[in-house]
């Protein structure tokens, strides 16, 4: 049996955040335009500061290289020489940059930069909440999963994050909804574990059925950007169909009254045309990976999840490496960053639960 953290198990709840955290923080809140601004502020991630106290950079260190979450958060103006001078930094320590999710502000930087390197690795879909309800009107599989969640008697209700996460029913759904994951729980920018991060600005929707929570979807602001990632969508196996879409409706509601105008959902991986840009070796495993990966991370499923409720817009997301040919090795310390333990395992762990899951599906036909 996977042992999960201590803290979903105990309810116990992290210590006050350190001055360094809160000092990020204020300034995510003051220059965050990445969708993944807020995650910086995440169990686990580190923080370089830049001695001008106006600019932060959130990264991991795997195997010589800083892996930037995003994008520094800084001015606009600002961005290139933060990214040299934290670039600096990392050849002090003998180590490359690899900035993470790069949106499009990091993707201009760099575009005809000779010492940087850049593969797609997906879109994410952003709406204008505004928007909202004229989708809704438009799009019936829409609607009749809100009905279904509905006749379900599914009700949301904002709740109040500190109360969250200090809530034996979060932890114990978020349990089950890891449970139901092919691999270990990923990290670094798909932490799961978002109630243990900053709760000041996020804001948390509680789906209950019969008073007992069956889901629940946490948002973290894009400041920058007037707007919100829905950053955590997690629902034990006893929701009702239509539970997701129904949080996901009261959310984008709420975003509009607040006049907010960008919505995302975050990173769509292995999505786009601008993957056929990668060198021919990515491709392949790209390929791979979205024709048998699929029982660990739903690729198809997700994008199809997510352009059913017919976003705005899809924005390209990409690695950006300050080396001239995107590397294996860069590859790999991402993967490791995001699986929290080396790829390699983590490959054979998932091609060990395949193959136990295709016996078990064998046994009925076999009698």
């Amino acid at each position: 049996m996977r042992r999960l953290p201590a803290w979903l198990t105990t309810g116990a709840q992290p210590a006050r955040l350190p001055h360094k955290v809160q000092s990020a923080r204020e300034l995510v809140m003051r220059y965050g335009w990445n969708a993944t601004a807020y995650q910086i502020l995440n169990p686990g991630i580190q923080h370089w500061f830049h001695p001008n106290g106006e600019a932060v950079v959130g990264y991991l260190r795997k195997h010589r290289y800083l892996l930037v979450a995003g994008a520094p958060v800084c001015a606009a103006g600002d961005l290139s020489a933060i990214a040299q001078a934290f670039e600096q930094y990392a050849a002090r320590q003998s180590c490359r940059v690899c900035y993470v999710c790069a949106a499009q502000r990091l993707r201009d930087l760099f575009q005809h930069s000779p010492r940087h390197c850049e593969i797609a690795v997906g879109r994410e879909p952003v709406w204008n909440p505004l928007h909202w309800p004229d989708i809704v009107q438009r799009r019936r599989s829409l609607r009749a999963q809100l009905n279904r969640a509905a006749n379900k008697s599914v009700h949301i209700e904002k709740t109040d994050p500190a109360s969250a996460a200090g809530d034996p029913e979060f932890h114990r759904v978020l349990a089950d909804w890891i449970a139901t994951r092919g691999l270990p729980p990923l990290h670094f920018m798909v932490e799961p574990e978002v109630l243990r991060g900053v709760l000041d600005d996020r804001l948390v929707f509680a789906a209950r059925r019969d008073n007992r929570l069956v889901a629940y979807l946490i948002a973290s602001p894009v400041p920058a950007r007037n707007g919100y990632l829905i950053e955590e969508l997690a629902r034990s196996r006893e929701a009702p169909n239509g539970a997701s879409e129904l949080l996901i409706d009261t959310a984008m509601r709420h975003f509009a009254a607040a006049n907010c105008d960008y919505v995302t959902m975050g990173l769509v991986a292995l999505s786009g045309d601008e993957l056929k840009r990668n060198p021919a070796w990515l491709r392949a495993l790209m390929f791979f990976a979205r024709a048998h990966a699929n029982r660990f991370y739903n690729f198809r499923g997700l994008e199809q999840f997510r352009a059913k409720m017919e976003p705005g817009r899809w924005e390209n997301i990409s690695f950006i490496a300050n080396e001239k040919r995107f590397s294996l090795a860069a590859l790999y310390a991402v993967g490791a960053a995001f699986s929290g333990i080396s790829p390699i395992r983590a490959v054979a762990l998932g091609a060990i639960k395949g193959a136990l899951q295709e016996i078990r599906n064998l046994r009925p036909r076999a009698r």
